[in-house]
């Protein structure tokens, strides 16, 4: 068995999906499998993926599910994962050739049990610099949440987690119509009880796909998933790894996306 799985939730990203491919191909270790669960595409992925499976050059596993959001394409993900650890690599994004070798060499040397997984830098495709910047010189590890909390670093980070601390927060219960629940939820559940490595290598090169990303239109988001919202904010505000000053800043929010919920679930009555 491998060690490591790349993960894959993708929806109509046939034309981002050959540059994942070809990165993973090019790494230097080959101690990983590929799992790409697509959530219901309708353009073509499922005989790209085909093509790349006849390649035969790394092993790959497909799952065709129905549309159901990204958090369900997560919950697919960790009910398929039998690796060690797991990354969650988008369909848009690639991984340096180094990245797996890094990310299992590190692991060897640093990980115990104590520790839920591996923190590594997202770097923009384009500029090449680290999303937020790197991590500051001599931190080797923290609760995740303490990032934001303590502003340690603010930009976007690569998680690689041990498979059995996520099963144990998976599956995650969101409700019916709403696809618009971050599973940020389910890694907060486990960042909060144990503390992560921190490494200021490179794990994932980012390019974002502007048209359809998650961090847009988010008064639409709240519209459409008013409850996950609402349930997130619950979370954030119980979380032990956080400061005064962000469990205010989710109380506000837990308290305008429940009026929000109250509004929309009055209106579709």
């Amino acid at each position: 068995m491998k060690t490591l799985t790349v993960f894959t939730p993708t929806y109509n990203r046939a034309h981002t999906l050959g540059r994942l491919y070809r990165s993973l191909c090019a790494q230097t270790c080959q101690d990983f499998d590929w799992l790409v669960i697509d959530d219901g595409s309708t353009d073509g992925t499922a005989a790209i993926i085909q093509n790349f499976i006849d390649d035969g050059l790394i092993p790959i596993r497909y799952i065709y599910k129905e549309n159901g959001g990204l958090y369900t394409g997560y919950n697919t993900a960790y009910a398929n994962i039998e690796t060690e650890l797991n990354v969650c690599i988008d369909s848009d994004d690639t991984m340096p050739a180094d990245a797996v070798e890094k990310i299992l060499s590190i692991w060897k040397i640093r990980g115990a049990d104590r520790y839920c997984g591996l923190l590594g830098l997202d770097v923009d495709m384009d500029t090449g610099l680290p999303i937020g910047g790197r991590f500051p010189e001599g931190l080797t590890d923290c609760f995740f949440p303490e990032l934001y909390a303590r502003n340690i670093h603010r930009g976007d980070t690569k998680q690689v987690m041990r498979t059995d601390l996520m099963k144990e927060v998976a599956p995650q219960v969101g409700f019916p119509g709403e696809k618009n629940f971050n599973p940020v939820y389910m890694l907060l559940q486990v960042t909060d009880k144990y503390p992560i490595l921190v490494v200021n290598e490179c794990f994932c090169l980012v390019q974002y796909q502007q048209e359809d990303s998650m961090s847009r239109n988010i008064w639409r988001q709240y519209l459409d998933s008013p409850r996950s919202f609402v349930k997130m904010r619950q979370l954030e505000m119980k979380l032990k790894h956080t400061s005064p000053l962000n469990r205010l800043r989710s109380a506000f929010h837990y308290a305008l996306e429940s009026l929000i919920a109250l509004v929309v679930f009055s209106v579709c009555e």
